[in-house]
């Protein structure tokens, strides 16, 4: 049976430099959710065109737009990079640009052309559920985001934040202090179970 072999990371997009290459819907759909998720997310963009609602949605988060064809000049001082044009040779192009510089890059909807995924994301507060599907199946990731939108209680920003406090009043080792929020935590696993 095959298995997801992912490596799932939290990035701080706010500290990295990434820039979307193109301007159409695909490069529109991943710079909302990426700002959805990271408002600070500093992003740069490079395509000859640019919808509409790209440009305005660039504007609001003063995100830098260059209206150019794609050279690997663009890539200077970038972290990660995602490749969203409808041209194959041109995504293709980033990709091999990128990865002769050690720079990580998602291909839309390529996955052999892809260091990393963007899968779905869920956000209540200070919690975050990432989705990764490895790939194969964007619309189980969003059937599973809305599960578990529903199912994480609006509430849990509360329980962490109270749990943070708490933890800070422990005494003892790491050990003790996980053992102890273990046991105070149980009670999330049980109430799921009955």
């Amino acid at each position: 049976m095959e298995r997801n072999e992912l490596y799932p990371v939290f990035l701080k997009v706010s500290n990295l430099n990434i820039l979307i290459v193109g301007g159409g819907n695909v490069a529109l759909e991943k710079l909302s959710f990426l700002l959805k998720s990271s408002p600070n997310a500093q992003v740069e963009m490079v395509s000859p065109l640019f919808r509409e609602e790209t440009i305005a949605l660039a504007r609001k988060f003063g995100i830098t737009m260059h209206t150019s064809a794609y050279n690997k000049s663009f890539l200077k001082n970038k972290h990660m990079v995602v490749a969203t044009t409808d041209k194959v040779e041109v995504n293709e192009q980033v990709y091999h640009d990128c990865r002769a510089q050690s720079i990580l890059v998602n291909v839309a909807d390529n996955p052999p052309f892809c260091d990393f995924y963007m899968g779905g994301i869920v956000t209540k507060g200070n919690v975050k559920v990432a989705i990764s599907t490895n790939g194969k199946s964007p619309t189980t990731a969003k059937r599973l985001r809305q599960f578990f939108e529903d199912v994480i209680p609006e509430n849990i920003d509360d329980l962490v934040k109270n749990l943070n406090e708490f933890r800070k009043t422990i005494k003892g080792d790491f050990e003790e202090k996980v053992e102890t929020l273990n046991e105070f935590t149980k009670g999330l696993v049980n109430k799921k179970e009955s």
